[in-house]
């Protein structure tokens, strides 16, 4: 055991984040999102018991997102057309990062396909149990200084 690492980081997470370098990107996706065929090519770590904003508060407890990159958090936009209204969970993240990131928390809202193609190209992806719809987010990490 370890002191001062949340108990939600597995090993194996904290192994992937300690091998990731700046400009590396982390999904933590939701339960519908398609994480072994949209990570086949990234490490692909299972959460299944746990949200992404449990995760999300506890990765970012540990990485930093990175400050040279003018939009470090990407979220999956609403697809046009759908019912669902803002999701709620959104707001849970601006809390999280808030928390985590004064002043550098600018997200970037991205078409469905277009986040998966860009999720092709992330070191990992932690595939949660969320059941929140439109929960995905894409981390870029950056200098631990």
């Amino acid at each position: 055991m370890l002191k001062g690492i949340p108990k939600i980081i597995s090993p194996e997470l904290l192994k992937v984040l300690s091998e990731m370098g700046h400009g590396d990107e982390l999904v933590i996706a939701d339960g519908n999102f398609p994480s072994q065929s949209v990570g086949r090519n990234a490490k692909v770590i299972r959460a299944d018991g746990s949200g992404v904003p449990e995760i999300l508060d506890a990765v970012l407890a540990l990485i930093p997102l990175d400050s040279y990159s003018e939009k470090p958090v990407v979220l999956m936009e609403v697809v046009k057309g759908d019912s669902v209204p803002t999701p709620a969970i959104w707001e849970k993240y601006g809390e999280i990062l808030n928390k985590h990131e004064s002043g550098n928390c600018d997200i970037e809202y991205m078409e469905r396909f277009a986040f998966y193609e860009r999720a092709k190209n992330a070191y990992a992806v932690i595939a949660t149990g969320e059941e929140a719809v439109y929960a995905n987010i894409l981390l870029k990490k950056g200098v631990v200084k």
